[in-house]
């Protein structure tokens, strides 16, 4: 991916929209030294990042995707800079797999004391595009929505046993701003996740299982390099959407939230017919029609 050329000040209006979550080093450290910490997506971008630094802090990282060579890379590079990591190739749309996977976790590890939930299945399409295309709302829902649900229920009973656990939810500042057209599919998961874990948490708090959710700014990956608009606005690299996400295992807050979202939800909701008006005139000016063959 290439990185455009960036005006000056960038990093400051960068921080000024998402934020600056991070943790310093010997905190981390504290926090996860000798715990084991499951990061799912993690062959690429922000899971990956998040697992190296986890792993530098101490933890014996488990390293969950689909992408098993990938997968592979990663922990073998961790392991050479003299983490603990382990690969658990999975693909999380399929719930055998991810019964298979806790059993395996459970017994090579005993134990999660971590959760972070960031594998996630991005797409920007519209509704007119989509009528013969269901099955994108089927695997959009089942990345982000049914799978990390499943691996919750799988994980929720050893962690309410032993009265210690974590979950982070790597979710997308879209889940707390209006909602933009063509992201239908993507923000209904998300949406459906966020709200299913916080209802979950007030279940579990009693028995000594926290949750936290990053809603997340932009960050500029693999994910949302296909979206031109994306390229060109302030955001974040992997790296810096990692620090968040190791503030959020380390402190266990309720959750961390960009700068922007705050009065972009209140204002989507003071003013909410004039904001999906004005989304909607930002969708026609962009639509492109396809042309009658």
């Amino acid at each position: 991916m290439v990185t455009p050329k960036r005006p000056p000040g960038w990093p400051l209006l960068v921080a000024l929209t998402n934020g600056r979550s991070r943790v310093a080093d010997d905190r981390l450290a504290a926090a996860v030294r000798g715990k084991v910490v499951m990061v799912t997506g993690s062959s690429y971008g922000i899971g990956e990042a998040t697992a190296k630094r986890l792993a530098r802090a101490g933890a014996t990282v488990l390293l969950v995707a689909r992408t098993a060579d990938q997968l592979k890379v990663v922990a073998d590079g961790i392991r050479a800079d003299g983490g603990k990591a382990f690969d658990y190739p999975t693909n999380l749309a399929d719930t055998a797999s991810i019964e298979q996977l806790v059993a395996g976790v459970l017994a090579d590890h005993g134990h999660v004391d971590v959760l972070v939930s960031n594998a996630g299945k991005s797409i920007r399409r519209s509704v007119a595009d989509s009528y013969q295309r269901f099955h994108d709302i089927e695997r959009t829902n089942s990345v982000n929505y049914l799978g990390p649900a499943k691996l919750v229920l799988e994980l929720l009973p050893s962690m309410r046993e032993r009265r210690s656990g974590h979950i982070v939810n790597v979710s997308t500042a879209g889940v707390r701003t209006p909602p933009m057209a063509r992201w239908s599919a993507y923000l209904a998961s998300k949406s459906a996740f966020d709200v299913w874990l916080r209802c979950v948490s007030q279940e579990v708090r009693n028995d000594g299982v926290t949750t936290s959710t990053v809603y997340m700014g932009l960050v500029h990956t693999r994910m949302s390099s296909p979206t031109p608009l994306l390229n060109q606005l302030p955001g974040l690299s992997p790296e810096q959407a990692a620090d968040q996400v190791c503030a959020a295992v380390a402190n266990k807050p309720h959750n961390i939230t960009p700068p922007f979202v705050r009065p972009a939800d209140a204002l989507g909701n003071l003013l909410r017919v004039p904001t999906d008006r004005l989304l909607e005139q930002y969708f026609r000016r962009t639509d492109k029609p396809k042309r009658k063959s």
